[in-house]
C-alpha cells in the first residue's frame, strides 16, 4: 500500500486578524491538495501566530489561544472535508478543565476529529506557559493503516514510538517547533534513530519565520522532512525528502509501507524482529488507547481518501 503525504514548513509572521491565519492555512492546504495528497501535516505551535493579533502591539499570552479553539477546529476540520484529505493541524494549546494541553489534532474527512496530547514538555512549556503533560498514548486507523501522531521533544523518547509501532503505526507523524540549530537536530536525529529502532516512517516538520511580539516564538528553525529505515529499498541517508531550511514552503512524497514490511522481514537488519525480551520489557505490548476504528473506514478500507 501506497501514501502520499505532504509536510508544511509553516512561516510565521505577525498577522491582524483570524482571517489572515485562515488565509494562509488554506494556501498550503490548497496547494498540498493539487498534488494529489492524502495526508497534510502542519508543525507544532502552528496557531500562535494568533497571539501576535493586537490593537496595542503587544503580543497575548498563551492562555489566550484558548479563545480560538472553536475557529482553529472548524477551519481545519471544513478543510479536511473539503479537499479529503487528513490534516494534522500541528498542536494547538487548548483547556481541558483547570489545565492547558498542547494537542495536536487529526482532521478527518468524514469530520471526525482525533486528539493526542503532548506527553513530554519542554522546561519553557511547563515553566513559561503552565501547560500540562498528556497521560495516554492513542493510534489512529485510517484506510492507509495506522498512524500515531508524537509531537517535537516527544520523539526525543524511544519508549513512545516502541509502544506506538507496537500498537501497528507504520508512519509517525511529528510536528516540532524549535528555535534554533541544537532544537532543530535534536529532533531530527532522534527522528531518524525512530525509524531506524522501529522500521517505521516519520514524517516531520517545524515552524520557520518569527513573531517578534509573542514571547518564547521570536525565533524558528525548521526544516520538513520525510525520513525512512536505513536499508536497501531506502534512501542510503535515510531522507526521502527534505525541504530548505527556514524556507516557507511544502514538500510531498510517496510512502511504501510494503518496503517497510519487506526489510521487517528480509532487511539487512531486522531491528524490530531481532529486539531482546530476555534482556528487557517488551514496550510494544504496554497497554495503550487505540481509537475505534469508524464504520466509514472498514466500508471503505480499499478507497482512496
Amino acid at each position: 500500500m501506497k501514501l502520499r503525504v505532504s509536510a508544511v514548513q509553516y512561516h510565521l509572521h505577525t498577522i491582524q486578524n483570524f482571517q489572515q491565519f485562515a488565509d494562509q492555512v488554506t494556501h498550503y492546504v490548497k496547494t498540498a491538495a493539487e498534488f494529489n495528497t492524502e495526508f497534510i501535516l502542519f508543525p507544532e505551535f502552528v496557531t500562535t501566530q494568533l497571539l501576535s493579533i493586537s490593537e496595542t502591539g503587544q503580543g497575548q499570552p498563551i492562555q489566550n489561544l484558548t479563545l480560538y479553539t472553536d475557529a482553529y477546529r472548524e477551519l481545519f476540520s471544513q478543510l479536511a472535508m473539503e479537499h479529503g484529505v487528513y490534516i494534522i493541524g500541528g498542536t494547538h494549546v487548548m483547556q481541558k478543565g483547570d489545565h492547558l494541553y498542547n494537542v495536536a489534532h487529526l482532521f478527518s474527512p468524514d469530520g471526525h476529529i482525533g486528539e493526542q496530547a503532548k506527553l513530554h514538555l519542554t522546561p519553557t512549556e511547563v515553566s513559561e506557559w503552565g501547560i500540562t503533560p498528556g497521560d495516554s498514548l492513542r493510534i489512529f486507523e485510517t484506510p492507509k493503516g495506522k498512524i500515531a501522531v508524537i509531537t517535537c521533544y516527544d520523539i526525543e523518547f524511544p519508549e513512545v514510538v516502541r509502544m506506538a509501532r507496537g500498537m501497528g503505526a507504520d508512519v509517525i507523524f511529528s510536528p516540532s517547533c524549535t528555535d534554533d540549530r541544537h532544537g532543530f537536530n535534536r529532533v531530527r536525529y532522534t527522528s531518524h534513530a525512530r525509524t531506524i529502532e522501529n522500521q517505521v516512517y516519520v514524517v516531520t516538520t517545524g515552524t520557520v519565520g518569527s513573531l517578534p511580539t509573542v514571547d518564547f516564538m521570536r525565533g524558528n528553525f525548521g526544516e520538513a522532512a520525510v525520513i525512512t529505515p536505513n536499508d536497501v529499498p531506502f534512501p542510503q541517508d535515510g531522507i526521502l525528502v527534505k525541504g530548505e531550511i527556514n524556507n516557507d514552503m511544502v514538500i510531498t512524497a510517496d510512502l511504501d509501507l510494503s518496503l517497510l514490511y519487506e526489510v521487517r522481514e528480509h532487511g539487512s537488519v531486522t531491528t524490530w524482529r531481532d529486539r531482546r525480551f530476555d534482556l528487557y520489557p517488551d514496550l510494544g505490548k504496554v497497554e495503550t488507547e487505540t481509537l475505534p476504528t469508524p464504520e466509514w473506514v472498514t466500508a471503505n478500507r480499499n478507497v482512496r481518501v
